[in-house]
């Protein structure tokens, strides 16, 4: 069975971009909070692309048929609205070594 790692926090990237920077950790959580805000921001309108990291759009799901986990009754999941991202080629190829 392969190993699994946890996942890195909030905290320790902004270690590392401090680090891998020089800018003070305040500084990056200052960034980090501009981009969440901007992203946010800027989804809600439909879709929003950082640049060689990916893209987040707004996908409206179709009402469906589900099963409460609990009793494993049939029950209907309303249509709603979510948030889907995307990763971009240039990830997916250092990710997975193309």
């Amino acid at each position: 069975m392969a190993k699994t790692t946890k996942p890195m926090t909030k905290a320790e990237m902004i270690d590392a971009l401090s680090a891998a920077t020089g800018y003070t950790k305040v500084a990056v959580e200052e960034t980090y909070a501009a981009i969440l805000a901007l992203v946010a921001k800027e989804t809600k309108k439909g879709a929003f692309t950082l640049p060689g990291l990916g893209k987040f759009s707004v996908v409206q799901r179709k009402a469906r048929m589900g099963r409460n986990p609990a009793t494993g009754e049939a029950m209907k999941i309303a249509a709603k609205k979510a948030v889907k991202f995307t990763v971009s080629k240039l990830i997916k190829d250092k990710v997975l070594g193309k």
